[in-house]
């Protein structure tokens, strides 16, 4: 099938209107052309997510290029006029938004690129919530390589130490985020393959070690495994107890099928949607807990610009702000039964609630 503007509107027109798909999906990741797209009913993309209950999200990085001085490493562009777009996007309707960078094994990882990738992650991190867009953290280890499922955990624990120290240093407020990583899995020319509960181990380690409580989801990306091994090792994730909501943001696993019933035909439609719907209540009824996962969304305009105004614990959490610019004890303590705050947010102006986000 051809990679034109038109069947990539149709495919996407065809993956929303699936009936019921906002039981299962909340979240869905555009590119900029999809969010300012119109469909054949004269419907924009954003109006016909929100009849599905579905939020628009957006991917704000230009890509990846190569690191000058390195083994074939890479880095993830897209900081200049960050800002500006991201206003542009929220104006457009979109909630949330997605930046990508890699970390290669084989390749090294040398400390410059880890270092890279951990810093443009909190640039974009603290950019994004100033516009009043929730940021997807997505530090991806990729698979590539003969590296042992060993290797894979210590890479990422060095890749998460460092994207977390950076966020930190930038302020960006981890309740604020969700955080999209590749499961810890061996190198895919590994010969020694590891079974669901050996994944499920290794990575509920790494978040463990590395993610602080206060991120309230995982949205883990498929990465290259197929539909059942994403499946069946978020699935083991999930028998265990756990500080997140641990769930997915599937790409392949979720449209791989989709699209080979589809191939582009009108007469195919309905049944590419029955196989989309299907796709999704397996992953939400059969691997996250409760049958459903984890999606934060921001509740009010640009409160984060204003947050620093406010140290109410409703609204965000306490800043070490003078003492001079703190809210008096008695105002702190009526805000518990006021409907709103000082600084314009709506009590609880980050709102977590138990969904999942897919790329589209």
């Amino acid at each position: 099938m051809e990679n034109t503007e038109a069947n990539r509107l149709a495919y996407r027109e065809l993956l929303f209107t699936t009936p019921g798909l906002g039981q299962f999906i909340s979240g869905t990741i555009l590119f900029e052309e999809t969010l300012y797209q119109t469909t054949s009913t004269g419907k924009t993309i954003v109006a016909l997510l929100a009849e599905q209950g579905i939020i628009p999200g957006i991917k704000t990085d230009k890509g990846l290029v190569p690191m000058t001085n390195t083994n074939g490493e890479s880095w993830c562009q897209g900081l200049d006029g960050l800002a500006q777009r991201s206003a542009e996007y929220y104006k457009q309707g979109a909630r949330f938004c997605k930046w990508r960078t890699t970390v290669s094994i084989p390749a090294g990882p040398t400390a410059i690129a880890v270092q890279d990738a951990a810093y443009g992650l909190a640039r974009y991190g603290a950019i994004s919530q100033a516009a009043g867009l929730v940021p997807i953290i997505e530090p991806e280890v990729l698979l590539d390589g003969e590296h042992d499922i060993d290797r894979t955990l210590e890479v990422a624990e060095e890749v998460w130490a460092a994207t977390f120290k950076h966020m930190a240093d930038q302020g960006v407020i981890f309740e604020g985020i969700l955080l999209k990583p590749a499961m810890v899995t061996p190198g895919a020319d590994c010969k020694k393959r590891a079974t669901p509960e050996e994944v499920a181990d290794a990575t509920l380690r790494l978040l463990r070690r590395r993610v602080p409580p206060a991120v309230p989801g995982i949205m883990f990306l498929s990465g290259g495994q197929s539909e059942l091994e994403a499946t069946q090792n978020l699935n083991a994730m999930n028998q265990s107890p756990n500080p997140w909501h641990v769930s997915f943001s599937y790409a392949r696993a979720l449209q791989n099928s989709v699209l080979r019933t589809w191939q582009g035909k009108k007469e195919n439609a309905k049944a590419a949607q029955v196989r989309e719907f299907g796709r999704g209540g397996v992953e939400e009824g059969g691997v996250v807990r409760g049958g459903r996962a984890a999606r934060a969304v921001v509740r009010g305009g640009d409160h984060q610009k204003k947050r620093a105004a406010c140290a109410r614990a409703r609204c965000w959490p306490p800043l070490p702000l003078p003492a001079a610019r703190r809210p008096p004890p008695a105002a702190r303590l009526s805000h518990s039964r006021s409907p709103g705050c000082c600084c314009g947010a709506p009590a609880w102006a980050w709102r977590v609630q138990r969904w999942a986000v897919a790329p589209a």
